[in-house]
């Protein structure tokens, strides 16, 4: 379910289902609202869900609009994951634990990318007030 590489990961426990982040982590239009460096992405079959080895490109905030792959791909049990590679390179691990009726969210990044553990750090407090919000009000989203 992980990647071979090592990988340096940040995580937050969240007062919300695990249901609620899952959905965050693999909705492509909510990837700007939690991804500090997202501005949008698509993907090639033209659906807006993560699936398997789905493929599209991430605009990002610094501009280009890059390829993706979903590599690691475990969307069931207690422990869900996915990871991808971003212009063919190594990116970021999105893991959701169950833990009772809430759960935690960690967010990983190749060991190499020590610089961007503030934008995980980021993207995680933006997750977890984005499913605490939607627990006390209108749940997922679709």
């Amino acid at each position: 379910m992980r990647p071979a590489t090592a990988s340096l990961t940040l995580g937050l426990d969240v007062e919300a289902p695990a249901d609620v982040v899952w959905d965050l982590l693999v909705r492509l239009s909510e990837w700007p609202a939690w991804g500090p460096t997202v501005r949008g992405a698509t993907l090639d079959d033209g659906s807006e869900v993560l699936t398997a080895g789905a493929t599209g490109r991430v605009r990002t905030v610094a501009g280009p609009e890059l390829p993706f792959r979903v590599e690691d791909w475990a969307p069931e049990g207690a422990v869900r994951h996915w990871s991808w590679r971003v212009a063919g390179i190594p990116a970021t691990g999105h893991t959701v634990r169950v833990r009772g009726s809430g759960c935690r969210v960690e967010l990983s990044a190749p060991w190499w990318a020590g610089a961007y553990t503030p934008v995980l750090w980021l993207g995680l407090r933006r997750i977890r007030a984005r499913a605490e919000g939607r627990r006390a009000g209108a749940g997922t989203t679709g």
